[in-house]
């Protein structure tokens, strides 16, 4: 009995964005990476084009961080004091965008102050040449000093700063608008507010094609299916048709998968729960592809042993 091939065809498109502007763009790059372009189901290619693969960024924070399990730190020991000497490793670790946490900057840590922030990320701009990513504390009055002098330092950089929310969204996005930059907007696991926060921010101006959404992310046992579902929904929405849901995702993978208990839990007090030198990189790994299946276009991510089996994964799908 001969089978019928159906394919299913959708009407909408995910727009592409383009993070990074070399120096005949007028930044520094040496390359920039494009997101998004899919009009198909995540990597149902017979239905359509599954636009261009998903792409890793390795996350580099402003501060060493506090938390790291000795599996995870042992392969930044050496450079957490250096944001651009950690951007450097992150390179040879084969990442295609940095993304620098400022979590220095939350008035709870450091307080690190502008111009403080501005010289580091004009530091690792200068280390390495892949596409930036900025991401502020999520305090909204120290994101709100912050980030607009770091816009303004890296303008014609072409980076992805973030994240704005609907309540905190008209200082930030106004400076990206004005100097060139692409802006991540912030929802909490909610489609409704993903979609009025998308509404707010084109409302004022800013191009539809420079928008990369963030719903946060559950980790591997923390929410995951949930955030699955959710980052579903938009994606089916955006090939539905639906305009003010059609932008890339973004997703916080190694912050989450980090900070669960399964990463953390050393042998001896967990001996049934495996290998803990392992443990946390799987946790990862899984987790990222999961939810990349669910049609993330952005992962942040932190295990170098991580991030290889997750390109691995994704040259097997593509």
């Amino acid at each position: 009995m001969e089978i019928a091939n159906i394919v299913d065809k959708c009407p909408g498109t995910v727009k592409e964005v383009i993070i990074g502007a070399t120096k005949d763009e007028g930044g520094t790059r040496g390359k920039s990476i494009t997101v998004g372009g899919s009009n198909c189901i995540p990597f149902m290619d017979f239905d359509g084009s599954p636009g261009h693969k998903p792409a890793i960024a390795m996350d580099v924070y402003d501060i060493p961080p506090e938390e790291w399990p000795e599996p995870l730190m042992k392969h930044y020991a050496d450079v957490v004091d250096n944001p651009a000497n950690w951007a450097k490793k992150c390179v040879e670790f084969g990442a295609d965008l940095i993304c620098l946490k400022l979590d220095g900057i939350h008035p709870d840590k450091k307080n690190i102050s502008a111009s403080e922030t501005v010289s580091t990320v004009k530091s690792i701009l200068e280390a390495v040449d892949i596409p930036l990513i900025i991401w502020g504390c999520e305090n909204d009055e120290r994101d709100n000093e912050i980030l607009p002098k770091v816009s303004e330092a890296t303008k014609g950089e072409r980076c992805l700063i973030g994240s704005v929310t609907q309540d905190n969204y008209k200082t930030i996005t106004a400076v990206c608008l004005a100097d060139g930059h692409n802006l991540i907007t912030q929802a909490p696991v909610d489609i409704n507010i993903g979609k009025q926060i998308n509404i707010l921010v084109a409302d004022l101006g800013f191009p539809t094609d420079r928008i990369v959404m963030f719903q946060t992310t559950g980790a591997l046992g923390y929410g995951i299916e949930y955030c699955y579902s959710i980052h579903e929904r938009a994606r089916i929405a955006a090939l539905s048709g639906d305009r003010q849901m059609s932008f890339p995702i973004i997703c916080d993978v190694g912050h989450e998968a980090w900070r669960s208990k399964e990463s953390k839990a050393r042998d001896d007090e967990v001996p049934q729960w495996g290998s803990f030198a392992d443990r946390g990189k799987m946790w990862e790994a899984i987790t990222a592809t999961t939810l990349m299946q669910s049609g993330v276009d952005i992962i942040r991510m932190n295990h170098p042993e991580a991030v290889s089996i997750v390109k691995k994964h994704i040259e097997n799908l593509t």
